[in-house]
């Protein structure tokens, strides 16, 4: 199981902007079709991670409560499926029904999104404010497969509370740590 943390994209960046097939509605959906009123998390997971499994009933926790507050939420698996089979879009159906997810499940076949959020891992968090400025960028919490720390969300919901209420978020954020993600052969 790697290790691969995230590259921290700098606080303040404007999110990059995208438009890619939505696996669980067949249809294409751009970034404004997905932002939340006062902000938007845009996770890039994949089927087959452990660190994703292992993070999926927090994060289908965290969209149900914050998705009603104004934050809207996106998955984006950008994993090259020729080499992953198991993270192929029909399978990322499967998988947005059996986690629960209520947020889109989006397919990066070029990889070019994960490129322009300079994401690294599976599982890899970014939280945009209303005007899409980074505010937070990286771990769930410290919670990993097997280490024994409970699952509570707690980095990525302190972050969004601050958001909600306008408060200042804490700039000192860890990276997430999880599978690399799978990029395409050149």
């Amino acid at each position: 199981m790697a290790r691969t943390p995230s590259n921290m994209l700098p606080l303040g960046t404007k999110a990059p902007d995208f438009e890619l097939m939505d696996t669980v509605s067949n249809k294409n959906l751009a970034l404004k079709d997905v932002i939340g009123e006062k902000g938007t998390v845009v996770m890039f997971i994949c089927n087959h991670c452990p660190f994703v499994i292992h993070v999926n009933p927090e994060i289908s926790k965290l969209a149900e409560e914050y998705i009603q507050k104004g934050i809207g939420f996106v998955a984006i698996s950008s994993n090259d499926v020729e080499n992953y089979p198991q993270d192929a879009p029909h399978l990322m159906k499967e998988k947005a029904k059996e986690a629960t997810y209520s947020f889109p499940y989006l397919y990066d076949e070029t990889q070019d999104v994960a490129r322009a959020y300079d994401a690294a891992c599976t599982p890899d968090f970014y939280l945009f404010d209303a005007d899409l400025d980074l505010v937070y960028r990286g771990q769930l919490d410290d919670s990993r497969p097997g280490n024994g720390i409970p699952l509570t969300g707690n980095d990525l919901r302190d972050a969004m509370e601050a958001l909600l209420i306008g408060n200042p978020i804490n700039p000192d954020q860890k990276p997430s740590l999880g599978c690399n993600i799978k990029w395409k052969q050149a």
